[in-house]
């Protein structure tokens, strides 16, 4: 049995931060883990901005609730769900996931938590560390093939370590500096290397 592994904003949905700097006019909180690898680092920069600026969780979703599917999202990850089972793992928070999660259809997702004060945002909580890796070799011991497709540095470590991986619509700088993992733009490209990958491991199956 095959498992497939997506990352959630860049790959179906728009990145949430740059939304909310669109709304805001705060340019600082336009950071993403398109331009930083170290999560932690993003994630201190963003608080800090949220707290200096006094923006609360509600404003934050009321933003992510403007936000859609990319265009063909929805029709390519239930085309997907018809061929192999699929997993959402995001390093986005249950907060803000919600009205995301109804747009896509509620697809099973994995992501992290936020600590919130009175609407304030004072910490987040991942599920584990490097929990996109985690969950994919976690599935491999329950004897699944799994591929994975992303977008930044943070979906890396789960490309690398997945059966078969693939760079979804990602900077051409990662591209650049991961020339060996295979790259497309579009859902029909990602559908049919997933076909093929997961075709190719019921073959080779007992």
């Amino acid at each position: 049995m095959t498992v497939t592994c997506l990352d959630l904003e860049g790959v179906l949905v728009p990145e949430i931060w740059p939304a909310i700097a669109d709304e805001t006019g705060i340019d600082a909180l336009r950071l993403t883990t398109r331009d930083l690898s170290n999560y932690d680092e993003l994630m201190q920069h963003r608080l800090a901005v949220l707290a200096k600026h006094e923006i609360g969780l509600s404003r934050i979703r009321s933003v992510i609730s403007l936000l859609k599917p990319f265009a063909g999202a929805t029709d390519f990850l239930c085309s997907l769900k018809r061929k192999t089972a699929v997993i959402i793992l995001s390093d986005t928070f249950t907060q803000f996931a919600d009205p995301l999660m109804e747009k896509l259809d509620y697809p099973v997702l994995l992501c992290n938590e936020l600590c919130v004060q009175s609407d304030r945002i004072v910490d987040y909580r991942l599920r584990q560390p490097d929990g996109k890796r985690a969950a994919v070799e976690a599935f491999q011991s329950l004897n699944l093939k799994v591929l994975a497709a992303g977008d930044s540095h943070n979906d890396l470590t789960m490309l690398r370590a997945a059966d078969a991986g693939m760079l979804f619509r990602a900077p051409t700088t990662i591209r650049a500096a991961n020339s060996d993992l295979p790259a497309c733009e579009e859902y029909a490209d990602l559908l049919a290397w997933a076909e093929q990958k997961q075709n190719a491991a019921c073959r080779v199956s007992p």
